[in-house]
């Protein structure tokens, strides 16, 4: 079972639909960590992607989200991290997909290319969906070298 607690970041390319998300897991009962931007101004998207997934990595069980403009250059920060298998997705399947067969625990979303809409959607489908285990264990833990 997740956490209710879902820890949030993004860069300033994924502050308005970051507000967005918080809204949308505030009113669904989550208890929300954002580790920020708190605003449009240009900065790196590292400084943010890191808090994030060091959280995730410290508490077993957790799901996070972090948004930037590509969903890329965040991924790729929060994927240096031993713990963390942090998905780019574009949609909910993929979302449920990171999930079920990856035990994906950062959702990284794209905020320049999918729609507010399509952002709720897929961190729905991220935070409900479980991890199927069996096969999909036995490829997970050929992931680190």
């Amino acid at each position: 079972m997740a956490s209710k607690i879902v820890p949030i970041g993004a860069d300033h390319a994924g502050f308005l639909l970051k507000g967005k998300i918080i809204q949308f897991l505030n009113e669904s009962g989550y208890e929300v960590k954002d580790f920020g931007c708190f605003s449009e101004e240009s900065i790196d998207y590292p400084d943010f992607a890191h808090p994030v997934a060091e959280m995730v990595e410290q508490n077993t069980g957790m799901l996070g989200i972090l948004i930037c403009g590509s969903g890329n250059g965040i991924n790729m920060t929060a994927n240096k991290h031993v713990g963390i298998r942090s998905a780019l997705c574009w949609n909910e399947e993929i979302a449920a997909l990171a999930r079920q067969h990856n035990d994906a625990n950062i959702v990284a979303l794209p905020a320049r290319f999918i729609s507010e809409a399509k952002a709720i959607e897929i961190v729905k489908n991220f935070l409900g969906t479980a991890f199927e285990g069996g096969r999909h264990q036995r490829r997970i833990d050929k992931i680190s070298c």
